[in-house]
């Protein structure tokens, strides 16, 4: 045990001065170096009854490289739209990575979008090839697939329920993958051709004072600001995230995609979401984002079960939360605090603070975001009293996520935190203006 903690250091500083992203520029490029870098080492997981099947960095490569012949001998070209449709799954993630290795452009959408959303977006878009997790998402497509000229082919993951569908432009995933094709392309010109300044994915907003935008990020976006967050939050190849938020939201697209390509670390798909939290504790993540409405749900829970408590539970329960209340924060950000109220707050860990933590997955994480919406403090202290290191970020889709972002050891439930590196804010007639290598290349 040992000797993989001193390995697991010095690998980490050899990786800091080997990772050079002004060559790195854009994700097919990380993703071909992290097949050599990460070899072996697990990329994605994906919980499939009851196991979880591992595809390490260079298989997923391989079979990413597999997929963009399949989607080329299917009319998919550089700056073409592919869209992308369903629950975070393996196979998803890697038709993202394929088309982009083609220079074209990736289009999630909201998995639980009705026909009607769907078809808006890939006219919007002009998507030529969908990508869908399965049948539900098969049968909105082929209800609007009359309004949809462009669209050409549809490609699915997840074959139940489909095997008496006789439409052409229908196809399973598996026959691309299962059947390399002989074509004269050269992969590795495609991703050489790939440049910090073409658009690296097509994110759409919700929509909420008019039709939804499609927002242009493109690789320098993402990689710069990314790349910078990895480096502030030491992440590395040894963390674990679990991807349970929409594919088409940014956090996703960062907190899971981004920054596991530049950091090396695992991406882990629960079975559904109703599995979430039992995957969770499974998994142990390092590294989890939600929004407030998830922290605050799980509290409730959370309360409504010790309420059922026997009163001796119940009564410990709430000695040792005023005691993390009080000095819980000031230790998680290393303050000076009593050695008695560090020895009580010790016991409360192994009473009260580390079975709660276990029991919601939380248990090996060491950095928690929550962002989008305003969070109480009583919420977002109790979190960060059971050791918790949650930190609140300000940002937005056009700005690549990160505006602000809370610090290690100077956390204020009060505030958004200090702005990000490299960002300039200026706030005039109560309007927040900022710039920064984030900001997106337009609508």
């Amino acid at each position: 045990m040992r000797k993989q903690i001193n390995y697991t250091y010095f690998y980490r500083e050899e990786f800091k001065m080997a990772r050079d992203f002004d060559n790195l520029d854009t994700f097919p490029k990380i993703l071909r170096d992290n097949a050599l870098t990460f070899k072996g080492k697990p990329s994605i997981r994906e919980k499939e009854y009851g196991i979880w099947q591992v595809i390490t960095w260079d298989d997923f490569y391989n079979k990413a490289l597999v997929l963009a012949k399949g989607f080329y001998s299917s009319g998919l070209k550089r700056g073409d739209k592919l869209a992308i449709i369903g629950d975070n799954r393996p196979n998803l993630y890697i038709s993202i990575a394929a088309a982009q290795m083609l220079g074209a452009v990736p289009v999630p959408c909201y998995q639980d979008s009705v026909a009607d959303e769907i078809q808006y977006i890939l006219d919007h878009a002009e998507v030529k090839i969908a990508v869908v997790e399965n049948q539900e998402q098969v049968d909105k497509l082929l209800e609007i697939k009359d309004r949809l000229p462009i669209l050409k082919n549809i490609f699915y993951a997840d074959p139940r329920g489909l095997e008496k569908y006789k439409e052409k432009e229908i196809c399973s995933l598996d026959v691309l993958l299962n059947n390399e094709q002989a074509i004269s392309l050269d992969l590795d010109e495609e991703i050489n051709k790939t440049s910090k300044d073409d658009i690296a994915i097509m994110l759409y907003t919700s929509g909420t004072t008019g039709r939804p935008k499609g927002v242009l990020l493109s690789y320098y976006n993402i990689i710069s600001v990314t790349s910078v967050a990895c480096e502030l939050e030491k992440t590395t190849f040894n963390d674990e995230v679990v991807a349970y938020l929409p594919m088409a939201w940014v956090g996703d697209n960062i907190f899971c995609v981004a920054q596991s390509y530049i950091s090396g670390f695992c991406i882990n798909c629960p079975e559904s979401r109703d599995t979430l939290t039992i995957d969770m504790r499974e998994i142990g993540p390092t590294y989890y984002f939600a929004p407030p409405r998830v922290w605050e749900g799980m509290l409730t829970q959370l309360m409504v079960r010790m309420q059922d408590a026997s009163k001796i539970k119940l009564w410990i329960f709430n000695y040792f939360m005023k005691i993390a209340k009080k000095w819980g924060n000031a230790i998680l950000d290393n303050k000076n605090v009593p050695i008695t109220s560090r020895l009580l707050y010790g016991l409360g860990y192994f009473l009260v603070y580390g079975p709660l933590k276990n029991n919601l997955g939380l248990t090996r994480v060491r950095m928690a975001y929550t962002a989008g919406e305003a969070m109480g403090p009583d919420t977002f202290l109790f979190y960060r009293s059971l050791g918790i290191n949650l930190k609140v970020l300000y940002g937005q889709t056009e700005a690549t996520v990160f505006v602000s972002l809370h610090r290690d050891g100077d956390v204020d439930p009060n505030t958004v935190g200090p702005v990000f590196p490299g960002v300039d804010i200026k706030i005039e007639d109560g309007e927040v203006f900022y710039k920064g290598p984030g900001v997106f290349k337009g609508y």
